[in-house]
Order: structure tokens, then sequence, then C-alpha cells
């Protein structure tokens, strides 16, 4: 079985410090999505991830990565570059425990509109909050390995990069 799905690192500056979306997945068991079956995966407590999810149909991966983030934080991206893909197998939690290779893409996006949490209630089942977290603290705050790791590539694009990016 594989995936394949794109996310986005929101990112912007603001009074000299630069931040970026996060989101809070809600705890507790999986729960169904919808007719296709699709699953939401919750783990005992909450943690705190970037904005990703699956590429539909027909969808390029850079639209799928700016819906998944305005639907999961509520804001608006452009893009500044692709970042990576990072790759993994989990086992499903729910069902018959299949292994998934998963590919995910993600892009470096700077902030261009929105609210942070202003999040569908629908949405609510796989977002429990979105938030402005300092970037610079992500590595320490977000839960997964290769989600850290782009948020460390992401810091060291918008250090490098400065003068591109306008306050706003």
């Amino acid at each position: 079985m594989r995936e394949i799905s794109s996310g986005g690192v929101v990112v912007r500056q603001k009074e000299g410090v630069w931040w970026m979306a996060a989101i809070e997945l809600p705890a507790g068991p999986p729960v169904e999505l919808d007719s296709k079956k699709r699953v939401v995966r919750r783990k005992q407590k909450a943690v705190l991830c970037l904005p990703k999810g699956l590429v539909d149909p027909g969808e390029k991966a850079l639209d799928a990565a700016l819906r998944e983030v305005r639907e999961e934080t509520g804001v608006n991206g452009a893009l500044v570059t692709k970042l990576a893909d990072i790759k993994y197998v989990y086992v499903r939690s729910w069902g018959n425990q299949e292994r998934v290779f998963k590919i995910v893409s993600f892009y470096l996006l700077r902030y261009e509109s929105g609210s942070i949490d202003n999040v569908a209630q629908e949405m609510r089942i796989e977002v429990a909050r979105a938030k402005w977290v300092p970037l610079e603290d992500a590595q320490k705050l977000l839960a997964y390995r290769g989600e850290k790791q782009m948020a460390k590539q992401a810091l060291q694009y918008v250090l490098s990069h400065a003068g591109e990016f306008a306050e706003r």
C-alpha cells in the first residue's frame, strides 16, 4: 500500500521573529472520516505537527499542500520553494493493520492571509487547533523526525534568504 501526501511549512516574520504555522492533532482513538473509509489516526496525547494530507486524484502536490494548509490552519500561503520529500513506512492502527509506504512532499510557504485556527468545524476531527510557533523552536516542538527536519530546513532557508521575505 502506498500513500502520497503533501504539506507546507508556512512562515511569517513578525517584529523580527520568524513564526511557523503548526497543528495540534486531537487525542483519542481512530475515527473514520467518510465513505471512502479514510481514517484519522489519533495518539494518546495531543501532538504538534505540520499541516499535510493526501493528494487527491488529478491534484498536483503543490495544490494539495496549499489546500491542506488552508483547511487545517486557516491561513493561505504562497510558494517559496520545495523543501523535500520525506519517506517512511507506518502500520495502520485500524482495519487490517496494513503496512503503508508513505511519501510526503513539503513546501516552504510564505504567509499571505487568513487567521490561524480559523478552521471549519468539520476539520476539528483532524485538527484540535492550529497555532503559530517560533520557527526557531519548531524542531523541539514537532512530534515527527521528518517534520523536524523540514522545520530545520525552513529556518536555514529563511535565515539565508532574509532579504526575499517582506515583514508581514
